[in-house]
């Protein structure tokens, strides 16, 4: 949203924006900088978010023959909730497709009652007609109230939202106090492999390069965006998988599949010229070859938890409130090193 113009100064004459930016700032308060003064702005559309949810909506019908990885972070996540001392009561699954891991949750006893929640009402749907509590939810707008939930659990979904660093603050708004979340998304290293060759497929065939493939997060980025969207006691951390196919294609095809395809927003890309995917075949083909004739490619993915601030969790000792200095302990353990 474009900024008020400043008005003309005293004489009548208008300013120059750099002029009426160095204004400001002397007017500001001690302390107080230019950035922190103007209004904050919006973060970038890069993703069209009606063309993720009706990609998503293709993909539902066969999406149980293409979902490998998410069963793998879905067991994670379980497996990670369920070293959790605790029982909870309510929970969220965002971008929860059919709801398996809603279900096996209530079916474990970790979880009492779970809504399914995702962006595509086609997964909703099979969600409700499994028993499933099932909402249709955007993820960058979350409609719930304040303190809703217990838990909150997102398998790869977030990595589509155009505001993550908003997307995380809604979460954490929506947990309880002392409410946990447990989220999983692609990060960098993903797909390595098939942007190495398409960039270099594109780059010499036309000279140039369109956006393919979607800006993902590494995993110091989350472990920055936890704390900056107010969680406590955060933690990131990665997986790298390594899956084979009989051909790049067929991976092309498994992300169709998987509704993974990039959704840029309309005019930010262009089509995928048969030159280029020709060539970007033959390259990948002779440089990740796998064994028995196949292909190999990477998936990173970045795992995090943190806690809605509550009462009774552990704090950090306010600065300068050790007793023991730390070059006195490291000088110790260096003169007497079998203590």
């Amino acid at each position: 949203m474009p900024r008020a113009p400043l008005t003309s100064d005293r004489g009548g004459q208008k300013k120059s924006p750099i002029t009426r930016r160095i204004a400001l700032a002397r007017a500001l308060p001690v302390g107080i900088s230019l950035a922190m003064a103007l209004p904050p702005s919006a973060p970038p559309k890069i993703f069209d978010r009606a063309r993720y949810a009706a990609r998503r909506n293709r993909a539902a019908p066969t999406f149980a023959n293409y979902d490998y990885l998410r069963q793998r972070v879905s067991s994670d996540l379980e497996s990670r909730l369920s070293d959790t001392p605790r029982r909870f009561e309510t929970g969220l699954e965002l971008g929860a497709a059919g709801g398996e891991l809603s279900r096996k949750l209530m079916a474990s006893g970790k979880v009492a009652r779970m809504l399914a929640a995702d962006i595509a009402p086609a997964f909703t749907g099979m969600a409700k007609a499994s028993g499933l509590e099932a909402e249709t939810v955007d993820e960058e707008h979350l409609p719930f109230p304040e303190a809703s939930f217990d838990v909150v659990l997102a398998p790869l979904t977030l990595h589509w939202v155009n505001d993550l660093p908003g997307a995380l603050i809604q979460i954490r708004r929506i947990l309880k106090p002392d409410g946990l979340f447990l989220g999983a998304l692609f990060g960098t290293g993903t797909l390595a492999e098939m942007r190495d060759v398409l960039t270099e497929a594109e780059t010499e065939l036309t000279g140039g390069l369109a956006p393919r493939f979607s800006p993902l997060p590494g995993l110091r980025d989350m472990a920055g965006l936890m704390q900056r969207a107010g969680f406590a006691l955060p933690v990131a951390d990665r997986d790298t998988v390594e899956v084979t196919y009989g051909h790049p294609v067929v991976l092309l095809s498994d992300l169709k599949g998987m509704g993974e395809r990039t959704c840029f927003v309309p005019g930010t890309s262009r089509p995928l010229s048969s030159r280029i995917l020709a060539r970007a075949t033959q390259l990948y083909t002779e440089r990740f070859p796998a064994p028995r004739g196949r292909v190999k490619a990477s998936f990173e993915i970045v795992h995090v938890s943190g806690w809605a601030p509550g009462p009774g969790q552990p704090q950090p000792l306010k600065r300068g409130s050790a007793k023991v200095s730390l070059a006195d302990a490291v000088k110790r353990a260096q003169e007497n090193p079998d203590q």
